[in-house]
């Protein structure tokens, strides 16, 4: 048998918080500041986005492990933070997120569109995000009330290595029997997400505005000037440049447009490999 590359894309696997739901990624930042501040740890909400993408127990490890972290733990407890800290701080983290995460659950503008113009092409949709199976399924259920329900959904605790690892991206590839990774393309808006999907072989579109790089809900993103905007994809571009996205665009409403690019690509024998 002989190696067939795929000449068109089978499938888009896709972020939840930031990529589909939720601009501004803010039901995860605000509830990490919540849990430290229940055990008397000030974090700020632009300390809180650091590690987004991971796992929220790695994403917790991740905090406390930063000096200026470690070193607040420390001035209140005499010590340094221990893995059972951090379990201590996601067991807290958990039941604020599941209250709260209705807050932040309405579509990105333009995201049942795009999803649709994909599903014209053809493409399945799948889906991880580094949400507990536990807070995923309130997110999944939210937002197939609003007109959102892909073909298959992967929290972080499913696989036994949330992101930057591609398992969650490549378990996606077995449950929808896609036939190569190198036909599907990841969308995220975070580093680790698009690390994931570099990792499993797939293509990869960044999102600059509608997630944690950018940080603004949607009504400050839209009184945002010409100006303010061509400077922050500058600044944007840059911070996701050493995980090397195939693609940067704004939204997922820019993303039919790079399918049919990708499709393109794939049509002349490129692989995501090859750039």
């Amino acid at each position: 048998m002989h190696y067939q590359p795929p000449t068109h894309l089978q499938a888009a696997i896709l972020d939840w918080a930031g990529t589909v739901v939720d601009f501004g990624s803010f039901a995860p930042t605000r509830i990490f500041v919540e849990a430290f501040a229940s055990f008397d740890i000030q974090i700020s909400l632009e300390e809180a986005r650091g590690p987004m993408g991971m796992g929220k127990w790695e994403h917790i490890r991740t905090l406390c492990n930063q000096p200026a972290v470690a070193e607040r733990f420390h001035h209140r407890f005499a010590r340094a933070p221990s893995d059972d800290d951090v379990t201590a701080i996601y067991q807290r983290f958990m039941p604020l997120q599941i209250a709260k995460v209705a807050n932040h659950s309405d579509l990105i503008p333009g995201a049942l569109d795009s999803i649709a113009a994909l599903r014209q092409r053809g493409l399945k949709i799948g889906s991880c995000s580094g949400y507990p199976r536990q807070v995923m399924d309130k997110v999944v259920e939210l937002a197939a009330a609003k007109g959102y329900r892909p073909d298959h959904v992967v929290a972080t605790d499913d696989v036994p290595k949330g992101r930057p690892s591609p398992a969650q991206a490549l378990a996606n590839v077995i449950a929808l029997g896609l036939d190569d990774v190198a036909g599907c393309v990841k969308v995220d808006d975070t580093e680790p997400g698009i690390l994931e999907g570099r990792r499993a072989g797939m293509w990869t579109v960044a999102l600059r505005f509608s997630g944690n790089f950018l940080g603004l809900d949607w009504e400050q993103f839209q009184a945002l000037s010409a100006q303010q905007l061509a400077t922050e994809r500058s600044r944007i571009d840059g911070l996701f440049a050493a995980c090397r996205p195939h693609y940067l665009i704004d939204t997922i409403a820019e993303l039919p447009a790079v399918i049919d690019q990708i499709n393109a690509q794939l049509a002349r024998g490129v692989l995501p490999s090859h750039t």
